[in-house]
């Protein structure tokens, strides 16, 4: 192998023969890089910037980011779990897609850009197709004249492997990968190194590996990238996108599109989490927490190439829109490897119905009664809007929604087998009978599970931009982690002291909420409001002892019926708050859930406004 001279990016060593053809990379010990030339930035810390949270995020985010300032590498998350299915059915469309065609329009308007400023760009873009996406940005290259090195990351995608491995059914089965393979790549001299499905922090951790020379042993070095990653991966949702304390913020931060976040990454792993000056939004420790508390599980963060201690980390506001993040604690790596698996699950329709004024229950067990074995799809729920108020001054606001969903394995059942019964009835039912919406089709849904695989079950591929495949090597120590760690003993004695006051919980504590699969995630921490040192850890205290499983499924009546086992919490201390796993609160996952809000997205707010028993001293 050759070094390149990329700078900044040292070279992989160790390399031995692969029984499959290729080569195996075994990443060895190397110094730290004294400086980098990738895009101006000082040496000993290299500066990460996020251009995509989702598939449809802004567009000019890159150029923003590539503009803004100095930077060493663009990345850009495409890939959530319903994203997969999305390509899953663009493939069985046209075998050539599967990859996010939105990345491409950036990297053709930005590409000049970043190769004249030394800038990688890093994604997961690839999805169901790197290679797909990694000829197409060739052809876009050669258009533009411009020659970059572009390389791959293959290896995630089991599909033909699927029923082998007890993935049976499986529309997409995509093993989630590390950082070493996008690392090798960037070492080899890559401009872009496009995946599969790596994890949402790989596309972060693989740069700093390749800057920093960590083995598969730094697992404090890597924790620390992996939350660098994992802050920085949503995009704006970092710099007060989502964010409950959006109202604390200075009105000219909210007045402009947010800015995406970077991560300056240093060689122990610590980082700080910024943007460029000028931009949108703010960068503070409640809107960076606010990102650490999404979409986790326990205080452990499982990923393939550690596993991240996140009880362990402190946040410290380090200057205007500057949290530095250290402390952070890694352990080996899962011995398995997590698959998004999902499959074909039926089809669904919906429609909705208007009831107006008076008498609104009895309006809606009326059309309830009419319409009962009508259907004769499997699956029919019903649910409706909150009861109007009394002398309402709008007929909108006089009305609720009573929505009908029906879900079957074939279509016929949800198509006009479903919607003619509605409205044969739409003269001869309650009074002020309408829809907001005329009949329409079906649409197919697909279910999402998280399966897991051993880790040789997985060839983890670098495809370099000569075409040289290497495998990278897997670690040879695996971490024993206990599901329960840091799980808060059930029950757990609720606050008893003088309570005088009954209000929102979110008058102090924020919250963020969203969805892993059919479990909801939600994250509570006390606001850093001004409030005195004693009052915030009092506070912190108070929320911590209140927040148990018994008093989320007060808080959250909808999990009441849920299994016994199905809430979990778990305290993170230095966060000063607790992060809340409701299993199987969503069904089957955002594309099958006939849940009102299927993502959980506005779970933390629901609860933020829920009226909870505060301490007068709180207050």
């Amino acid at each position: 192998m050759t070094t390149s001279d990329s700078g900044g990016f040292e070279t992989l060593a160790g390399a031995r023969s692969s029984t499959t053809g290729g080569t195996v990379i075994e990443p060895v010990e190397m110094g730290v890089s004294a400086s980098s030339t990738t895009g101006g930035t000082a040496g000993g810390v290299i500066r990460v910037a996020n251009c995509s949270g989702f598939y449809g995020d802004r567009l000019r985010a890159m150029r923003e980011q590539l503009e803004g300032g100095p930077l060493d590498v663009v990345t850009g998350d495409y890939l959530a779990e319903l994203t997969m299915l999305i390509l899953g059915k663009d493939t069985m469309k046209d075998a050539r897609l599967g990859y996010a065609r939105t990345f491409v329009t950036q990297v053709e308007d930005c590409l000049g850009l970043a190769l004249e400023r030394g800038v990688k760009i890093v994604s997961n873009a690839g999805g169901l197709n790197p290679s797909g996406l990694a000829d197409r940005l060739r052809e876009v290259a050669r258009g533009l004249g411009l020659d970059p090195a572009i390389a791959h990351v293959e290896g995630d995608d089991l599909r033909s492997r699927a029923a082998e491995l007890g993935l049976d059914g499986a529309l997409t089965a995509n093993a989630y990968l590390g950082g070493f393979g996008i690392a090798a790549a960037l070492r080899e001299g890559a401009d872009i190194v496009v995946t599969g499905r790596v994890t949402d922090a790989s596309v972060v951790v693989g740069p700093a590996i390749a800057h920093f020379g960590w083995t598969p042993r730094d697992y404090d070095a890597l924790a620390g990238a992996v939350v660098a990653g994992h802050v920085i991966e949503c995009g704006t949702q970092a710099t007060g996108g989502n964010f409950s304390g959006f109202t604390s913020l200075p009105m000219a931060a909210l007045g402009s599109p947010l800015g995406f976040p970077i991560a300056e990454i240093a060689a122990d792993g610590s980082s700080v989490i910024t943007k460029h000056e000028g931009t949108g939004g703010a960068v503070t420790v409640d809107t960076v927490t606010a990102q650490l508390v999404y979409e986790i599980q326990s205080t452990r963060y499982l990923n393939p190439d550690v596993t991240t201690q996140l009880d362990s980390l402190q946040l410290t506001q380090d200057g205007d829109d500057r949290v530095a993040i250290t402390g952070v604690r890694g352990d080996a790596p899962p011995e398995t490897l997590k698959v998004c698996v999902n499959s074909l699950g039926g089809f669904r329709n919906s429609m909705e119905l208007v009831l107006t004024g008076l008498d609104i229950e009895a309006k809606a067990d009326w059309v309830q009664s009419q319409l009962d074995g009508a259907f004769s799809a499997a699956e029919v729920v019903w649910t409706r809007s909150s009861l109007p108020p009394a002398d309402a001054d709008t007929e909108e606001g006089a009305s609720t929604l009573l929505r009908v969903t029906v879900k079957d394995p074939e279509a016929g059942p949800c198509g006009k087998a479903f919607t003619a019964p509605l409205v044969e009835i739409a003269l001869g039912s309650y009074p002020g009978f309408t829809m907001t919406t005329p009949p329409g089709p079906p649409s197919p849904f697909g279910v999402y599970r998280a399966a897991y695989v051993p880790r040789d079950a997985v060839e983890h591929t670098v495809v370099h931009p000569d075409g040289r495949r290497e495998v990278i090597a897997d670690p040879t120590d695996f971490g024993a982690v206990a599901d329960g760690l840091g799980r808060r003993p059930s029950p757990y004695p609720a606050p008893i002291d003088s309570i005088t006051r009954r209000m929102p919980l979110g008058t102090f504590v924020h919250a963020r909420s969203g969805d892993k699969g059919g479990d909801a995630n939600l994250g509570l921490w006390v606001a850093h409001d001004g409030s005195s040192d004693e009052t915030y850890t009092a506070r912190v205290t108070w929320l911590t002892k209140l927040i148990t499983p018994r008093k989320v499924r007060e808080l959250i009546p909808e999990a009441a019926d849920l299994p016994e086992d199905a809430v979990d919490v778990y305290v993170l201390p230095n966060l000063g708050g607790v992060n809340v796993v409701i299993r199987g609160l969503l069904g089957d996952g955002v594309a099958a859930s006939t849940r009102f809000d299927p993502q959980a997205k506005g779970l933390g707010e629901w609860v933020r406004s829920r009226i909870v028993h505060v301490q007068d001293h709180l207050v």
